[in-house]
């Protein structure tokens, strides 16, 4: 377990300029928190180079995207795409003419999956054979940025891989009853962890969000070694979650949501940067607070920690920008409804006895339970009920404001990191907006 290390001062150095060139290691879809950081490096004059997971065809191969989608990918990122497939995990990997895991786990059912069994050999042999597939694909595109980063040049690569959640139907009954579920719905993290779907679903999780980390670091060593011996810098930063410091009774409080399945894997990529980090390599992961996005909403209760931004933002003196920040929150809810007491309701729930079981920073990721269930997925609908329109949320706003301040945070970080391993909290994130928009 990585000691809790969060990052308390705002970074203000810049090593990167125009000729360094920033790496975005893993597709961009749509606005999330890399969104930020490419705003930095634009803002710097770096050239901007990105990978691709590729497409799969009518056979389910993966191929390179075509015209089309490289000229949408290349706009929508503002640089140029290596166009080799990077997908990471293994779930639709085997070796030639046997079935993948995907299809193996496409027969378990809504009932049988608890004590549905797989044949572990025949994984193994199907983890390998992706292994591979991404080593061989990533050492192509290090071939390609080998001819395109001149000598003495800074290098940001920003490891962005995360997921692993196989596509098949059980899984997406059983998330619902998980994260979402209730009273005669509600079901145990547990059960799903002791199960060999469980197993699997961990496995494919390290390597999607944590391995290639530490495949990214190692394949580029050849790269490293010549950029720094020519006079450049070479770092890597990685998207973590392992709780978030938020503002409760007034004092920053660390505390998480509960089950956070993909928290096994988080812990994982830590160790990766903390091994890099012994061999003199400048690799850190920086552990991001909570916030609403496409990915993040199947964990209903989630964006509950956001809240009390509105809260930092005052704190740390945020003054006029701080106001408007209420003021447009407030606008959001329903006639009869304020804020104050909303945020009044976020301190109730954050004081609720079931709440503060879960604050356990030593346990983490905890398993979720039924109490925690009623008590966290209820006050998530009570609170989404009190908005004048369900597709403009409060959270919409503060996660897009947490999106900001951190791009900022890792980026100056990154020219000369203090640690493997950072939280951003509320308090850091508050101040880096305050300082943005004072």
């Amino acid at each position: 377990m990585t000691a809790l290390n969060p990052l308390r001062e705002i970074p203000t150095q810049n090593i990167f300029r125009k000729g360094d060139v920033f790496v975005l290691f893993g597709e961009l879809f749509g606005r999330g928190y890399v969104n930020g950081l490419i705003d930095e490096a634009r803002a710097a004059g770096m050239t901007i180079v990105g990978v691709t997971v590729g497409r799969r065809d009518e056979k389910n191969r993966l191929r390179p995207l075509n015209d089309e989608e490289l000229a949408a990918a290349e706009a929508n990122l503002g640089g140029k795409i290596i166009n080799i497939p990077m997908m990471a995990g293994f779930d639709l990997d085997a070796p030639e003419g046997e079935p993948t895991p995907a299809e193996l786990l496409a027969r378990m059912t809504i009932k049988s999956w608890p004590d549905d069994k797989l044949d572990w050999t025949h994984i193994e042999r199907c983890r390998e054979v992706g292994v591979n597939r991404f080593k061989s694909s990533l050492a192509q595109v290090v071939a390609e940025l080998e001819t395109m980063i001149p000598d003495g040049a800074n290098v940001y690569f920003a490891h962005t891989m995360a997921g692993g959640i196989p596509k098949v139907k059980v899984f997406l009954a059983i998330a619902n009853r998980v994260y979402k579920g209730q009273g005669a719905r509600f079901m145990s993290s547990r059960t799903l962890l002791e199960s060999d779907l469980g197993e699997f679903i961990l496995m494919n999780f390290d390597e999607v969000s944590a391995n290639t980390f530490g495949y990214l670091i190692e394949a580029t060593g050849a790269l490293r070694k010549r950029l720094e011996l020519s006079g450049g810098k070479v770092c890597y930063s990685a998207y973590g979650y392992h709780g978030t410091e938020i503002l409760i009774n007034d004092v920053y409080t660390w505390q998480s949501y509960s089950n956070y399945t993909q928290g096994y894997a988080k812990m994982r990529l830590e160790g990766i940067a903390e091994a890099a980090w012994a061999h003199g390599i400048r690799a850190t992961v920086f552990n991001c607070p909570e916030i609403r996005t496409n990915s993040s909403d199947i964990f209903v209760g989630v964006e509950l920690s956001l809240f009390p931004l509105l809260n930092a933002l005052k704190k740390e003196e945020g003054g006029a920008w701080a106001d408007a920040q209420w003021e447009q929150c407030r606008r959001l809810l329903a006639e009869g409804h304020s804020l104050e007491a909303l945020l009044a309701q976020i301190e109730a729930y954050n004081a609720d006895s079931v709440i503060t079981e879960f604050r356990n920073y030593e346990a983490w990721p905890m398993d979720n339970s039924e109490q925690l269930a009623d008590v966290m997925i209820g006050t998530s609908g009570e609170i989404t009920a009190l908005h004048a329109d369900r597709n403009a949320l409060i959270t919409d706003h503060l996660s897009s404001l947490v999106l900001e301040g951190t791009g900022p945070l890792m980026f100056h970080e990154m020219s000369a990191p203090s640690a493997p391993v950072l939280w951003l909290n509320h308090d850091v994130i508050a101040r880096q907006l305050n300082r943005m928009h004072g």
